[in-house]
């Protein structure tokens, strides 16, 4: 019988031993596993969405939240802001490029955003089907939100006032959908599109004053909520922001910098997981080094007598130390595969309610230095009990019975 056969034999011998370590170890691994997956794809997604915008800008309060909303659309916008006062800072030679968006409505909970062709362009979207808005009221429908409604090229659309889409509709102020984009796994996917000027019209409609003087009033009192800013120089991050903060009524928020603190504060988080983790992991090497001990005493006979029969103490060292191997092993990878379903059952909710996504079937590298570390774990839990097997003094063994 071979080294692993006997292994194979013992471990069975022993269900309620084995299935703690198998386990505990599994779920130290699984937590971790789940956190590295989840934290890199949100991470990476984050860092796309906001890839080519160096700025934004909005009315006054968090910076944080004015990023969450202008560039993620994950929270509810500080408010709007006079378009006259963003044409005026727009035209700073510092300044390349000025994407204004208009938020406020939603359509099943998908977010409405009134935002030029700039926009699209800032993330390569394609289109599938259709083509994009040119005209008042037209819309283009981002890949998750078409397949979630189900509606298409022709649909007529009736935006909510709020951004979960739950307060008074706007139904004398429909839009059409005339095209349907490409799935790009960016923020565009979730959103519905359509001009700044549709967003004005929907709340200009009930209130839309009848001569030309008041008509010109209001537009010269439009506002829009955000405007994404790309810089024409490195030298605009030392001196933009703080110009546009001295504005009373605007405030500049830095991607960068928010997305850098925002993962900050969840990287507390997932660190105090990831520890919580670690303790299963120790705790399932300590229950490997307990039922490996406990098993080598009930065994040292058996043992023994393997050594009359020609087994050597090498034989025994390796056989204990695969036992060690073995379980570890199994736990490690019941903990990968436990991961990546956690991964799956975590996007599958972010899905349903409607936020960015992340996948089991994604993999990355510290997975392998995870699975070697837990590899590591068994074996040096193994190593004493090993030790002792191949220091097994037979012919006392078998004097004692």
């Amino acid at each position: 019988m071979n080294l692993a056969s006997l292994s194979a034999g013992y471990l069975r011998a022993r269900p309620l031993q084995t299935a703690l370590s198998l386990i505990l170890l599994a779920l130290g691994v699984g937590t971790i596993v789940a956190a590295l997956l989840a934290v890199d794809q949100l991470e990476g997604r984050m860092r796309r969405d906001a890839r080519g915008i160096d700025l934004v800008v909005g009315a006054k309060g968090s910076p944080m939240q004015l990023i969450l909303a202008g560039i993620y659309h994950l929270d509810a916008p500080t408010g709007n802001i006079p378009l006259a006062s963003l044409n005026l800072f727009s035209k700073n030679r510092l300044i390349k490029r000025v994407i204004p968006l208009a938020l406020g409505d939603a359509f099943k909970s998908f977010r409405i955003v009134g935002a030029p062709p700039e926009y699209l362009e800032l993330y390569q979207a394609e289109l599938r089907a259709g083509k994009l808005y040119e005209k008042p009221m037209e819309a283009v429908l981002g890949a998750e939100v078409a397949e979630r409604t189900g509606l298409g090229v022709g649909a007529r659309m009736v935006g909510a006032h709020g951004l979960s889409g739950d307060g008074a509709e706007h139904g004398e102020s429909p839009y059409i959908a005339v095209g349907v984009l490409e799935k790009s796994g960016s923020v565009l996917d979730r959103l519905v599109l359509t001009s700044v000027e549709s967003v004005w019209h929907v709340h200009e409609a009930a209130h839309e004053p009848k001569d030309e003087a008041n008509r010109k009033a209001l537009a010269e009192d439009r506002e829009v909520t955000v405007a994404l800013v790309q810089y024409a120089s490195p030298l605009a991050a030392a001196s933009l922001p703080r110009a546009i903060n001295s504005r009373s009524e605007l405030q500049a928020a830095s991607p960068a910098y928010e997305t850098a603190r925002l993962f900050r504060i969840i990287g507390a988080g997932v660190e105090a997981l990831n520890a919580f983790a670690v303790v299963l992991i120790l705790a399932a090497g300590l229950s490997v080094f307990i039922a490996l001990y406990s098993a080598l005493e009930e065994r040292r006979y058996d043992l023994a007598v393997m050594r009359t029969l020609g087994a050597s103490p090498a034989r025994l060292f390796g056989l204990l130390l695969l036992e060690g191997v073995v379980l570890a092993a199994l736990g490690t990878l019941a903990g990968i595969v436990l991961g990546h379903l956690f991964t799956s059952g975590l996007g599958l909710w972010l899905e349903a309610a409607q936020q960015p996504t992340v996948t089991g079937l994604a993999f990355v590298l510290e997975e392998l230095w995870l699975a070697l570390a837990a590899l590591g774990v068994g074996i040096l839990a193994a190593l004493i009990p090993a030790w002792r097997a191949y220091r097994t003094d037979v012919s006392r063994t078998l004097a004692h019975g």
